[in-house]
Formats: C-alpha cells, sequence, structure tokens
C-alpha cells in the first residue's frame, strides 16, 4: 500500500475517532447546579389564613313591653352607645314620678320633726325641776322615778318613729332607684360596633323581658392563621409574619402574632394563631382567606442551598464531572432556602434541578445558575 493511502487511513480513523468523542461528551447529561454559599438565613412556618368578625352579638332587651322606637336597619353600621331601640316607658315613669312625690313628703316630714318631740322636752324639764326638789326633800323620791320612766318611754316611742320614717325613706329610695334603673333598661344600647345581620323586632311589636331584637355581627376583625402540628413548636407571641390574601392578588402585608392558642383542631390536627395584620380595617372582610409566612428564627454566616435541592435528606455534588451523593444536615428553612449544618463546603456544586433523577458516579456537565 502506498503512503498516501496510509496516510488517507489515518486521517479517517482519526475523524471517527472525533466523531465519536463529540457524541459521547453531548450524550451526557446536563446537570443544573448552584454553588453552596454563605449568608443569612430565614426560618419560617407557612401557614393559611381566614379573617372572621370576632363575634356575633345578640341584642338582647332587658325590659318588655311595647317597641316605641327603632333604629336597627338590616344592613346598617352601629356604634358603640348608639341606642337601637327604644321600649314604651310612660308607666315606669310615672310610677318613678310617684316615688319621688312620697319621698319627697317624707324628707320634708323627718325635717320638721315629730309630734313627740315637745311632749319628750316637757317631760325633761319637769324631770329636771323635780330633781331640784327632791334635793330639797319636797318632793317624793318614788315621783322622781316615775318622772325618769316617763321621759325614757317618750325617748323610745320618738327614736322608733324615727327609725320607722328613715326605713320608709330608705325603701323609697330604693324603689325609685330600681324604678329609674328599669326605665334607662328600656333603652337598648349597642354595646360595640357592629353590623345588623338580621331585626326580630320593630317599633309597635310586643317583646317580652330579655328578647333577642337583632343580631350584630362585630366590626372587630380576627385574622386567624393555621399552622401544621409539626410546624407549632416554634411559633411565639410577637413574631414577625406575611401575609397574602387571595382577595388581594400578590399584594403583601407586614404581621405580628398578637396570640397563640394552645389547643390544636381535633380534625384537622392544626394549630390557631392570630395575627394583627397592618392593613385598612375596611379591608379585613370576613371570609377572606390567604396564606401567611411567620418568621420564627434567624442565623448569620451559614451555608445555604436552594429548599429544591434536597433529595430524601441529601443532596448531589457534581465534583470533576461526577456526582457525588452527600447525606446532610438541615438547620434553617425558609421558604426558598435552607442550612446545611453538615455535607457539604462553601463553593460546592449542587444540582438544584430534579436532583433525584441522577446517581451516584454518573458523568455529567454541569450549567450553573
Amino acid at each position: 500500500m502506498s503512503n498516501s493511502a496510509w496516510r488517507f487511513l489515518a486521517f479517517a480513523a482519526l475523524a471517527l475517532a472525533g466523531v465519536a468523542g463529540g457524541a459521547w461528551w453531548w450524550s451526557k447529561p446536563t446537570a443544573v447546579v448552584v454553588p453552596v454559599q454563605r449568608g443569612r438565613i430565614v426560618e419560617v412556618v407557612p401557614a393559611t389564613l381566614n379573617v372572621r368578625a370576632e363575634y356575633l352579638l345578640e341584642l338582647r332587651s332587658e325590659a318588655g313591653g311595647r317597641v316605641r322606637g327603632s333604629a336597627l336597619r338590616v344592613g346598617a353600621s352601629l356604634r358603640a352607645g348608639d341606642e337601637a331601640l327604644q321600649v314604651d316607658d310612660a308607666d315606669l315613669r310615672l310610677q318613678s314620678d310617684a316615688l319621688e312625690r312620697d319621698l319627697a313628703a317624707a324628707r320634708r316630714k323627718l325635717e320638721v320633726g315629730f309630734a313627740g318631740e315637745l311632749d319628750l322636752a316637757t317631760a325633761r324639764e319637769q324631770l329636771a325641776k323635780s330633781e331640784r326638789l327632791l334635793a330639797d326633800g319636797a318632793v317624793a323620791p318614788a315621783d322622781v322615778e316615775q318622772q325618769r320612766r316617763t321621759v325614757r318611754q317618750l325617748e323610745q316611742q320618738l327614736e322608733l318613729s324615727r327609725l320607722e320614717l328613715d326605713g320608709q325613706i330608705a325603701a323609697l329610695e330604693t324603689a325609685l332607684a330600681a324604678k329609674r334603673r328599669a326605665i334607662a333598661q328600656t333603652r337598648l344600647l349597642v354595646p360595640g360596633d357592629g353590623q345588623v345581620l338580621e331585626v326580630l323586632a320593630h317599633p309597635g311589636d310586643l317583646i317580652e323581658p330579655g328578647a333577642v331584637v337583632a343580631r350584630v355581627l362585630s366590626a372587630a376583625r380576627v385574622v386567624e392563621a393555621r399552622v401544621a402540628e409539626e410546624n407549632f413548636a416554634g411559633v411565639r407571641v410577637g413574631q414577625a409574619a406575611s401575609v397574602r390574601f387571595l382577595g388581594y392578588g400578590a399584594e403583601q402585608f407586614t404581621a405580628r402574632v398578637q396570640a397563640v392558642l394552645p389547643a390544636a383542631d381535633p380534625e384537622t390536627r392544626r394549630y390557631t394563631v392570630h395575627l394583627a395584620v397592618d392593613i385598612a380595617p375596611d379591608r379585613l372582610v370576613p371570609g377572606l382567606s390567604g396564606e401567611a409566612v411567620i418568621v420564627v428564627g434567624t442565623r448569620e454566616n451559614v451555608l445555604t442551598v436552594p429548599r429544591r435541592a434536597l433529595a430524601g435528606g441529601q443532596v448531589f455534588v457534581v465534583e470533576a464531572g461526577r456526582v457525588q451523593a452527600r447525606a446532610v444536615v438541615p438547620g434553617y428553612a425558609s421558604v426558598s432556602e435552607v442550612q446545611l449544618v453538615e455535607g457539604v463546603q462553601e463553593g460546592e456544586l449542587v444540582i438544584v434541578e430534579t436532583p433525584e433523577t441522577f446517581r451516584a458516579g454518573e458523568r455529567v456537565r454541569t450549567q450553573q445558575r
């Protein structure tokens, strides 16, 4: 074979080897990787949200009688202290007026005095005169003692009269106070801000004492966050949170944990946390739902990777073109990142896209994000 033929065969062999090598290279899977970084991580707890009214109030009238007037209308907004309903109080006012007159007369009688006061004064003067005569022997001792008994008897009678009148005055004052209270009870005042949902009594209706006249939805709102049992242990009053309501799209609101209820729902095993949300009160409509993240801790200068890099307690590291499976110890976890306490070093490349599809020892090409 000529030299030219040998040169042709050698060139052809090299070309075939290059094509095979390129095909082998491009046939390797591509692993999307990110470097392990050191930084700050904020651990958060996810929760679902629901907005409800603080309470549903049944307005009850303490007084019974004919409804004389009402400000109750379905959908109307009421403020604390507003008069919601008035029961006719004409008879009560007549009775109150009569008691006031009787009380005034009794007090006037006490000021004027008692008829027995004059008899007692006369008896005391006579006794004093007789005691002086007794010292001179001009009066018998028995007569003086009789006058003393008379004075004591008149004093007792006068004291009993005073006690009886004082008792009458006290009874009239008590009856008048009760009547005035009954009059005040004919005015049903709203105990707190709210909106009328249902009206059950109208002007002209005859109602019984204690009757429900309306149902009012409290204007105060409660934002309830439901936290899964496995995440509940770290939640504390005062922790910051971020809130998003489905009705307001992507708009985010800051919040703070206001109360942590100690018992879980027996059916869902989720705990309830109340949040104070920085939002205009009129935007907190009962029935709104959404989601929240509660910040339960922060750590600085720690190794972090995206949460999607975790695959069953391990991550896949690419070193010198080969995949290595590393068992890791996770720490704090945020919405998108997780702290790795053990298993990786800063700067190492970890697979973040479908890591579970790779095998230890597999050769890969890398694409860094």
